[in-house]
């Protein structure tokens, strides 16, 4: 299932939590080799996730992480603007209508539809929150999983060999692109509400995994 759970709601699941930041370091420090701090604990936290961000976290059967993204306003501190500027020509992309998502994680072993999951539970969100566009930075693998999935960024600006290369790129949520998502994924529209129905319309169940 998927929970969206802001930054300052994160302690009231706290098994999922420490996977998710414990997946993160698997990923960007140990996978990627990224320029990224992993803690004593074995997590990748960051500045951005001291601001409130809104989390999108696949949640497993057992409680675990298996995947997610965060997003945050382009109104405020973001990734983009304040360290990759210089692949949008130095424009600070900036519009209540925009958020930036980043940070985009799958667990060692995720299911197959663990990253179209959260793609359509991105777009079912930025269709649900009035949203014309996310704004991300992603590195070269994820080029062939937006397009299996068939939500692709149309990318501004990139730095690296083809390989190796990082780049920023704008989604435009759209009901089509909603429903594309849902097809290929065989994950249904109505589910995809249910997340959103679940997060913003009524409490959500404390966790109980330690």
């Amino acid at each position: 299932m998927i929970r969206f759970v802001y930054g300052d709601e994160l302690d009231r699941f706290p098994y999922l939590k420490r996977t998710m930041f414990q997946d993160r370091a698997a990923q960007f420090k140990a996978r990627l080799d990224w320029d990224v701090t992993v803690n004593d604990a074995g997590e990748e936290i960051d500045e951005y996730d001291a601001i409130n961000p809104l989390y999108v976290i696949w949640e497993g059967p057992d409680g675990r992480h298996c995947g997610s993204m965060r997003g945050l306003p382009t109104v405020g501190r973001t990734m983009t603007a304040e360290h990759f500027r210089h692949l949008t020509d130095g424009v600070h992309i900036q519009s209540p209508l925009i958020w930036e998502v980043t940070r985009f994680c799958l667990a060692p072993g995720a299911g197959p539809n663990v990253a179209a999951g959260l793609m359509l539970a991105g777009c079912e969100l930025g269709l649900r929150f009035g949203l014309d566009q996310c704004l991300g930075v992603f590195d070269a693998r994820m080029t062939r999983i937006y397009g299996r999935i068939g939500f692709s960024p149309d990318v501004i600006g990139a730095d690296g060999d083809d390989r190796n290369s990082i780049s920023v790129g704008v989604w435009t949520f759209t009901d089509e692109a909603r429903r594309t998502i849902s097809a290929r994924s065989g994950i249904p529209l109505a589910l995809a509400e249910k997340w959103f129905d679940d997060a913003f319309s009524a409490q959500a169940p404390i966790e109980a995994v330690a």
